[in-house]
């Protein structure tokens, strides 16, 4: 459903400009119209709370990426999908709370971001400009003490010009007219050809038209010197926590969730049939922790498994104000790999959360695996796939990848709700 942002470190950027980089991630939203159209009303109430979650923790630039997303769904993408007749209730109860609620947020949010930026960008210039004067000055002086220790190396009484002109030849000059001595205070005044402050590279922003400045460029100079300015004075503009980066975010495992999954999909295993549960948790400081392990109602075989009564899973996660982060299922058989019906399921969940985890259990090879769709690949090719049931797919290149975003938390413990009793 979104897409991820390139990432690359920021330059200084206008303030403009950063509003129109947030403007676009907001917008990087799309609807697959094979996917049912409540699946991405359901997405767009956790999307709610994780926006939600970062306005609380102050985290304003995701906040505002989030409600903007949300709005450009529900506003304009949404509208695409051949479904969408169908959801004339919801379509009335979002467009009111739009109005109401996210629209009036996202504006104020924009005007204090807007703010903030311009705080930042003016007191990035005013300290760029009194390093310049500092250099401009630290340059003078290098000059200054060149002249001093030039004349220290002078002979007393000796020109401080070399003569050329020939012995022989005899020069009338009106004394009158002698050039005076040049005066060492002007010199001061000259300003040299390194005190020109360079212009900044620019190169491009891959997808997003921003125009930002690149690293100086090595001087020229023979001397050791500082920076013309202090590059750790710029806007502070790391994106490396932030949904502008475009890069996964960190999701905590509990220790035991495999262990505590086997145990209730034990019965079915020894019967050689398939068990499924859906991974939930929340967000905290721009990391996501599975909690909850909500096991539904399903109907196994030994190699597929189906969820039924999918409400009941959601209404557990409204009350509990839970986040879906992917699902988790045994190959009671089988070694631990997504196969062609493991990836259509898990292109569900990825769509609507890039971050969304694959757990394959393994008993009979006591092997687990965590894995994603590629995200450059695998998930666009499978969302194309018109297939259904098992059917062949290509394994060059991979469609799908061990996950490497997931860190295992061996101090906590998962929850488990079992909806099957």
């Amino acid at each position: 459903m979104s897409k991820a942002v390139n990432h690359m470190s920021m330059g200084v950027v206008e303030p403009q400009e950063r509003m129109k980089h947030l403007s676009h991630c907001g917008n990087l939203i799309d609807v697959d119209k094979n996917q049912p159209v409540t699946r991405y009303y359901r997405s767009g109430t956790e999307m709610l709370r994780m926006a939600n979650v970062y306005l609380q923790e102050g985290n304003h630039e995701n906040a505002f990426i989030l409600y903007l997303r949300y709005m450009t769904l529900f506003i304009e993408k949404i509208r695409q999908h051949p479904d969408y007749a169908n959801v004339k209730a919801e379509v009335r109860d979002i467009n009111k709370r739009i109005k109401d609620e996210i629209m009036p947020t996202t504006e104020k949010l924009r005007a204090k971001l807007l703010a903030h930026y311009q705080s930042e960008y003016e007191q990035f210039l005013a300290n760029k400009e009194a390093e310049r004067v500092k250099e401009l000055e630290r340059e003078r002086e290098r000059e200054r003490q060149r002249q001093r220790e030039q004349a220290s190396r002078q002979p007393a009484g000796s020109s401080s010009i070399p003569s050329l002109i020939p012995a022989n030849l005899h020069v009338l000059i009106d004394e009158g007219n002698q050039p005076s001595a040049p005066d060492l205070d002007l010199l001061d005044q000259v300003v040299y050809p390194n005190d020109f402050p360079t212009g900044a590279n620019r190169t491009n922003l891959p997808g997003s038209g921003l125009l930002l400045p690149t690293a100086d460029k090595a001087s020229d100079k023979t001397f050791n010197s500082k920076p013309s300015f202090d590059r750790n004075q710029k806007p502070s503009y790391n994106r490396t926590d932030s949904l502008l980066a475009g890069s996964l975010r960190i999701v905590h495992v509990p220790g035991d969730t495999m262990e505590v999954f086997l145990q209730l999909a034990k019965a079915n295993t020894s019967n050689n049939i398939e068990t499924c549960g859906v991974l939930a948790g929340h967000l905290a400081q721009n990391q996501l922790y599975i909690t909850h392990i909500i096991t539904p109602q399903q109907q196994g075989t030994p190699d597929s498994c189906n969820t039924m009564h999918e409400e009941q899973i959601f209404d557990v996660q409204d009350q509990m104000q839970l986040i879906t982060l992917g699902w988790i299922h045994t190959h009671p058989s089988q070694t631990a790999f997504l196969s062609s019906v493991d990836l259509h399921t898990h292109c569900s969940y990825q769509m609507m959360m890039p971050e969304a985890l694959a757990i394959v259990c393994a008993p009979k090879y006591n092997t687990t695996g965590f894995f994603i769709l590629t995200p450059h690949y695998g998930l666009d090719y499978i969302a194309q796939c018109r297939q259904s049931g098992f059917h062949p797919h290509p394994n060059d290149p991979p469609l799908f990848m061990e996950a490497q975003h997931i860190q295992k938390d061996v101090h906590t413990k998962i929850k488990v709700i079992d909806l099957r009793r």
